[in-house]
């Protein structure tokens, strides 16, 4: 069974960034997609950005388009979140996800799509 271990949240500024990661253990990383979802407070959780297994397909919602990147390191069994430019509206507790089906080159964007998800990491920005 994956292990999935969100971390690099925290509290910036309005315009500042962070970088979140997520480290997987006990089971396969490279042959699934890897997703980021999103839920702030008192809101349904989201999706946010999506990689293929691969690493050449990305997919984001329309609210963090140009502001943040996915990446990922098969070698370390990691999934990168770079967020920049961050605004009040992007504060929320941050999760990471595997692909429930391996070999996915175009990552779905449906939370049951993924069948193993992280603690989360809570991401604050301050106006």
């Amino acid at each position: 069974q994956v292990q999935l271990v969100e971390s690099g949240g925290g509290l910036v500024q309005a315009g500042g960034s962070l970088r979140l990661s997520c480290a997987a253990s006990g089971g396969t990383f490279s042959p699934y997609a890897m997703g980021w979802f999103r839920q702030a407070r008192g809101k349904e959780r989201e999706f946010v950005a999506a990689i293929g297994y691969g690493g050449s397909r990305t997919t984001y919602a329309d609210s963090v388009k140009g502001r943040f990147t996915i990446s990922r390191d098969n070698a370390k069994n990691t999934t990168y979140l770079q967020m920049n430019n961050l605004k009040p509206e992007d504060t929320a507790v941050y999760y990471c996800a595997k692909g429930l089906l391996p070999f996915t080159v175009v990552p779905r964007t449906g939370a049951p799509d993924f069948g193993s998800w992280g603690q989360g990491t809570q991401v604050t920005v301050s106006s």
